[in-house]
């Protein structure tokens, strides 16, 4: 179960397997839209805007997954107050070892221990010491191992994205409706410095009314090819042999959603998707791997450049990219306009009408932005969050802290989570969603409403301190 090594190649196969036949059942042209318009669902349970669990004195965690996103997320876990680790999760020895030994080192008592199978995992959902479990597996695994938890009665983390699939969308929703847990997906990003700057700009009006954004995922992955037993690339690669679309949507796009209120006054109705030739692959293999090497002999379908653009039911719009393949610097691009201004991120500039000093011209330092309008959050913990990196962070820039530490705040004071079950199924399956168009020729989408309609009466997300 580690992030850094597959389940074991048999179940992979099976999984992606399955993943290629629903591809395979899609009809040709227009007909191919018929699948992806899921109607609304019956409800099995409450609905679950606002939800707010019952307080929690201590945090009692439980963790699936110690590979290269598992063991920071623990070490930053060991750092918060009010946090207890009572179980670890994962199949490789050496990686469960790690973890084991981390929280040694910091004197706390030593957690429960799983790894000798596959399912390893259940046991620890079962366990009466845990709360809440966090989950940092392949992409795969995601959705059943959130569906376990909240089965036992656990609130479930998960690492983005929660979902592969509409159905497993659908699953996780109900799931959570059903059992009244939590089902947050960790997406980070939302809570990097200038992500919360830009939605506490938005919501007090600074750009007007908003009209458009733009978000992507743009990271040269790949050297994750010559990962070829461990680490991301092991079970990651093999992705691209499957799948033809936006493989990991939510970085850019989850910032982007909030400021826009997606499932909180709006909501994401339709999407076309087009996806560019496959390339980088097959080239870098060429460069790096021996004749006949499998990197080399793997048949890769996914374009290295995927561009979807969404429709909303207000009207506005939505650009997103994603592009691992291809040698170009980092980017979540981060742009959001409105009637009087507009934030670009990647780098980072403002424009807003009569508060920038010069006319159509961008401002590129923001200290005074930030001198008013920094987030209360990052105002609150954003100093030891950006000392969390020396501390054994991932390198963020300190937003993994600050999410770590606002979801501990809402579980020990019983408030709402800032990113609900709904959110993690609206920008997960914005990934499935851009493959059924691609595979349609860029036929139009439907979005599937998880919400079944009490987006229109959901309040956005506030300015949270």
């Amino acid at each position: 179960m580690s992030e850094s090594h597959p389940t074991n190649r048999r179940d992979f196969v099976k999984l992606a397997a399955a993943g290629l036949a629903g591809l395979a059942a899609l009809p040709s042209g227009l007909a191919a839209l018929t699948p992806a318009a899921s109607p609304i669902r019956p409800r099995r349970g409450r609905h679950l805007a606002g939800f707010a669990a019952p307080k929690l004195e201590v945090v009692r965690w439980g963790i699936i997954g110690l590979g290269e996103r598992g063991i920071p997320m623990l070490q930053e876990t060991l750092l918060l107050e009010g946090c207890a680790i009572t179980a670890l999760c994962d199949t490789r020895e050496a990686a469960l070892n790690q973890g084991l030994e981390l929280v040694a080192k910091a004197g706390r008592p030593r957690p429960a221990a799983y790894g000798d199978s596959p399912e390893a995992y259940r046991r620890l959902c079962e366990r009466d010491d845990v709360d809440a479990i966090m989950i940092m597996t392949p992409w795969r695994l995601h959705t059943p191992m959130a569906v376990a938890a909240m089965r036992a009665g656990k609130h479930a983390f998960v690492e983005v994205p929660a979902c592969v699939t509409v159905e497993e969308c659908w699953q996780l929703v109900e799931v959570a409706e059903e059992t009244r847990r939590h089902c947050m997906m960790m997406e980070n990003c939302c809570y990097g410095r200038e992500e919360l700057l830009v939605l506490n700009l938005c919501r007090q009006g600074l750009l007007g009314e908003l009209l458009h954004g733009e978000a992507s995922y743009v990271h040269d992955l790949r050297f994750q090819m010559k990962q070829l037993e461990f680490g991301c690339g092991s079970w990651r690669c093999r992705e691209h042999e499957l799948r033809d679309g936006n493989l990991y949507p939510t970085h850019g796009l989850g910032p982007v959603a909030q400021y826009l209120g997606i499932n909180r006054g709006d909501r994401f109705e339709r999407l076309v998707s087009f996806s560019s030739p496959s390339l980088g692959m097959p080239d870098y293999a060429a460069r790096n791997f021996p004749e006949g090497h499998p990197r080399r002999t793997a048949h890769y379908i996914c374009g290295d450049v995927n561009t979807a653009l969404i429709r909303t039911a207000r009207g506005r719009t939505v650009m997103l990219q994603h592009n691992t393949m291809s040698p170009t610097p980092y980017s979540r691009h981060n742009v959001i306009r409105g009637t009087r201004g507009v934030f670009a991120g990647f780098p980072h500039r403002i424009y807003v009408e009569e508060r920038s000093p010069q006319a159509h011209r961008w401002e590129t330092d923001l200290t005074r932005w930030y001198q008013e309008f920094d987030h209360p959050l990052w105002k609150k913990v954003g100093e030891i969050a950006a000392r969390s990196d020396q501390l054994g962070g991932m390198g963020h820039g300190g937003m993994d802290f600050v999410m770590k530490w606002r979801l501990v705040q809402c579980l020990r004071e019983g408030l709402p989570l800032d990113q609900d079950v709904y959110d993690a199924a609206a920008w997960s399956v914005v990934g499935p969603l851009t493959e059924q168009s691609v595979a349609a020729g860029g036929a139009p989408v439907e979005v599937p409403d998880f919400t079944r309609g009490q987006w229109q009466s959901t309040a956005p997300l506030g300015i949270v301190t």
